[in-house]
Order: structure tokens, then sequence, then C-alpha cells
């Protein structure tokens, strides 16, 4: 059966606009759709520090830009619109779309995963100016100074690790009275002289002028409420896949609602693959995004080369 496109991708995040240049560098008709507009997380990033080949800080607008020009140019068509179903109909994927119903022969989900937030105020008012939910991307703009964690589950304690390499002046709260991490990593929080943990504490607001300056923080067992200074507050309480798109599909996902897929991105539901953010990874980062985008778009290659194969046969 003849499709609309070879690809489409949903997303254009630094997964699905990497994937959309190798697609279309692979000779392969290749639509992206976005529904607010290209960039993902690269539009959370003041400075990107720590992308390969860019030593001096760059915005992550700016990044973001050149993947989509890049894309473009290689033949890549972007769509800003929404993607509202899709199913498989044979070795077709029929979707529904803002801009009206389109086929194609593989589709990579690039839709990402959004933070849960404290909903505090202040988290959105510093969002970029000392709030945080990536201890890699900005921690290294604190180094030396005052930091806290707020979470109790493996990211948590994965990013209070890392950042306790930068300060021996990190402050961790947890409104519980234990971890939720796995054993070995809980304990390797709590044996750490640089980490100072709080259970049983919550963060009610964030505080500053033009940056963070201070949270207010609630002691759950007494009641009481007190003033703690600090310069960057790094949020880890969770992530929600987005993948209502999938569900229904029969594929699989990790506990945590994330797309399980193999080495070559693809899921349990042949021609559909889950790159970045959305898929079950150890380590989320642009780079790491951008590299399960290229592998995608190289797996769909070979994927539709079968198909047309077949049909010619």
């Amino acid at each position: 059966m003849k499709a609309d496109r070879d690809v489409v991708i949903i997303g254009a995040g630094a997964a699905g606009m990497s994937a959309a240049q190798y697609a279309a560098r692979s000779n392969l008709s290749v639509t992206v759709f976005e529904e607010l507009g290209t960039g993902g997380q690269f539009m959370l990033i003041d400075n990107l520090e720590n992308y390969p080949g860019f030593p001096e800080p760059l915005p992550g607008l700016e990044l973001s830009q050149r993947f989509e020009e890049q894309a473009v140019r290689f033949g890549a068509e972007i769509q800003t619109a929404g993607v509202h179903s899709l199913q498989k109909d044979g070795t077709l994927f029929r979707m529904e779309t803002d801009n009206g119903p389109i086929t194609a022969h593989a589709v990579i989900l690039a839709t990402g995963a959004k933070h849960k937030t404290l909903d505090v105020p202040g988290e959105k008012e510093f969002a970029g100016r000392g709030v945080s939910y990536c201890a890699n991307c900005d921690g290294p703009f604190f180094k030396g100074k005052r930091m806290l964690v707020v979470g109790g589950g493996d990211a948590a304690c994965d990013e209070a690790q890392f950042l306790s390499h930068l300060t021996d002046k990190l402050l961790m709260v947890h409104r519980r009275d234990r971890f939720r991490a796995q054993r070995s990593l809980a304990e390797r929080v709590l044996k750490n002289p640089h980490i100072e943990v709080r259970f049983n504490h919550e963060t009610t607001k964030i505080l500053g002028s033009q940056k963070v300056e201070k949270v207010t923080l609630l002691d759950n067992v007494s009641g009481k409420t007190y003033d703690e200074s600090v310069d960057a507050v790094f949020i880890f309480v969770g992530s929600v896949p987005q993948t209502s798109l999938v569900q229904g599909l029969g594929i699989d996902f990790d506990e945590g609602g994330y797309v399980l897929t193999n080495e070559h991105m693809q899921s349990t539901l042949p021609g559909l693959y889950a790159i970045g953010d959305v898929r079950a990874s150890p380590f989320r980062q642009l780079v790491v995004a951008a590299a399960d985008g290229a592998i995608a778009a190289h797996a769909a290659a070979q994927y539709i080369d079968e198909l047309k194969g077949e049909a010619y046969d």
C-alpha cells in the first residue's frame, strides 16, 4: 500500500529533529509534527554547556534553530500541528492531525516527557533563574554555592550525588520519612558528607528578586515553617512520559510508563520507534536524544526498504 509519507515524526525536540535529518538524508519523505513549534527541552535551557562541539555556552533556542535548519535543508517537512490519533492498518500507520489525515510506513515517537512540578509559589517565576529540573545541565552554574534538591526517588538521589561533586553545601529534602530510591542509591546519599538530608520536609515557596535567594520549608511533623537560604533549587519529583498517542497499540512500557524499545529504538510494534525522553533510558540528555534519533531513522530506513522490497516481490 502506498503511504503519504515514508516517515512521520511526532515531536521536534533534539530527538525528533535528529531523526528528521537522518531520515531525510536517507532519501525518505519525512514530515515532522510539532504542536508548539520546534525546540522541546531546548527551550528550557538558557545556556547549554555540555553539548559536544560547542565549547562556549549556547542558548538552547539557537541550537534548536540549527537542528531545524539542518533537517529542512536535507528535505524534511515540518508542520506546526498536533497529532490526535494513531492507528496501524496492515503495514500503514494512519494519523489524524490538525492539518488532516496522513499515512506513513513508519512512525517515530519523540513526544518527550513532562517534569512533575511542585506547584508552589515562585517555581514558574524562577524557572531558568535558579529553579532547574536537570543537574547535568545547570549544576555547573552553581559550583561552590548552596543548592537544594527536592525529591526522594532514584533520580533525586542520582542527581544529588552528581551535584555533591560541585559543592559541599547541598541540602536535600524529602516529604516522607525515608527515600523511595533503591537502597544502594539511598545509602550513598546518606553517607555522603557533602549532602545534608532532611526527611519529612516539603518546599512550600521559592523566593528571590531577580534569581532564587531562599526557600520556605515545612517540617510536616512539627508543622513549623522556616526559610533557608539557597542559590538554586533542583526539583526531581518524577516525570510523565507523553505516551497517550500510543496507548492501546499493544506496545510494552516499563513501570514508569516509558516506551520499551530494542537497541534500534523499535517498540514491540514493527514500524513504531520511540526516541528521547519518551522511551525507557538510563540517561536523559540532549546528546542521548540526538543519538536516539539517528539510530531510529537508520532503522526505519531499513524497515521501509524491506517493506517496499516485499511489495515488489
